[in-house]
């Protein structure tokens, strides 16, 4: 019995260590393989900051402050370069207006000569018979001189020759200069009002078609006044046309003068009465309009006009109002002319364009229409060329030397 139980016993024991191995080794081919060790990994290059070169940062030595070359005025002198400011444009100094015409003399000639040296030529012929004198009239009409004017100067011209007899050449230019002073009119005051007696400033308004130069010769007139001296303030009055405000405020800028503007559109009106109310409240000498440009065969317009100049004198009356006649339009612009004289009191003229294809006898037939001087006239496209009428270097320029 007891070698049973032994054998038993043992049958466990051998039994127990065989399930023994066999768990273990399960155990073993179970187990994951152990991790495989970390790799040496290179730090990838440091990216470049700015104004750094693309490459890896080297170890190199540094120095202290105490080694570092610093600007003069230590550590905190450190000077930053501050971007230059742009310079406000300087304000132009215009060319004296005094004997402006005369210098201004050879561009006149140079268009005007046509007028002076045919007649000098017709003239200048041994017999003067019918032919000739219509020839002298056909010439006076072409240069726009005007029916009635051109029928008086070959009048007086017939009587003049006819007592003179012999014709030097001298003479014959003498003859006609003198004749064509009475004809343009020496004993006009071609004055432009600006300084009225016992109140400031003087009124001054710009009327006219558009095309004439109306706001260019406004600005091109404040360039003549602060010439002579004066301090001037421009209404932007001409609230119609695209960007007249701006034209008229450039040439106020360039020679200082403040410009008083409304909104596009606006009420010229009130911007006028707006621009002598600030020309009071600064104490300039003159206060220059320039108003819209009217088709003198718009009613509506040129009531608007009327309206202007109404509004304008509830501060005071004006001192003159200028009309800017185109020279080239001849006889055409005549007509202009009357419709503007009916609303308002012109008086005075501005004929521009008188360098281009201009007829020198507009100046004769312009007043004569309007019963006024011509006051200013324009000789070209520059800043300084308005000037004040003369009339004897205007004859001049007519017959040339």
């Amino acid at each position: 019995m007891e070698i049973v139980i032994l054998a038993v016993v043992i049958a466990v024991v051998v039994l127990g260590v065989l399930g023994g191995l066999v768990v273990g080794s399960r155990r073993k081919k179970s187990l994951p393989p152990p991790p495989p060790t970390a790799p040496d990994i290179t730090a990838p290059p440091a990216e470049p900051h700015v104004g750094d070169e693309a490459e890896t940062p080297r170890d190199e030595p540094r120095r202290t402050i105490e080694e570092v070359d610093l600007p003069d005025g230590g550590p905190t002198g450190v000077a930053v370069e501050e971007p230059p400011t742009a310079e406000a444009p300087g304000i132009e100094i215009p060319e004296p207006t005094e004997g402006r015409l005369i210098r201004l003399r050879a561009r006149l000639s140079r268009s005007q000569n046509a007028l002076g040296k045919g007649l000098l030529t017709l003239l200048s012929r041994e017999h003067l018979d019918e032919d000739t004198w219509e020839e002298i009239e056909d010439t006076l009409l072409t240069a726009d001189v005007g029916v009635t004017p051109t029928q008086e100067l070959v009048e007086r011209l017939r009587a003049r020759v006819k007592v003179l007899g012999t014709r030097t050449p001298d003479e014959l230019r003498a003859l006609l200069r003198e004749e064509l002073l009475k004809l343009v009119g020496t004993d006009v005051d071609r004055t432009v009002k600006t300084e009225p007696e016992e109140r400031k400033p003087g009124i001054v308004m710009v009327v006219g078609v558009n095309g004439t130069g109306k706001t260019t010769t406004t600005g091109k007139l404040a360039r003549v006044l602060v010439a002579d001296g004066r301090t001037v303030v421009l209404g932007a009055a001409d609230t119609f046309r695209a960007a007249a405000a701006d034209q008229l405020q450039t040439w106020g800028d360039r020679v200082g003068a403040h410009t008083v503007r409304g909104p596009e559109a606006g009420d010229p009106a009130s911007v006028a009465f707006d621009a002598v109310k600030e020309g009071k409240a600064m104490g300039v000498d003159v206060v220059l309009i320039d108003t819209a440009g009217r088709l003198h065969t718009k009613t509506g317009l040129m009531d608007e006009l009327g309206k202007v100049k109404r509004v304008v004198e509830k501060h005071a009356p004006l001192d003159e109002i200028l009309l800017v006649l185109d020279a080239t339009t001849g006889q055409n612009g005549l007509v202009q002319a009357r419709v503007f004289a009916e609303v308002v009191d012109i008086t005075g003229i501005v004929l521009t364009k008188l360098d281009g294809t201009a007829k020198g006898g507009i100046v004769v037939a312009v007043q004569r229409e309007l019963g006024v001087p011509v006051k200013l006239i324009g000789l070209g496209e520059g800043a300084d060329d308005l000037a004040p009428f003369d009339p004897e270097a205007f004859v001049d320029a007519l017959i040339g030397d």
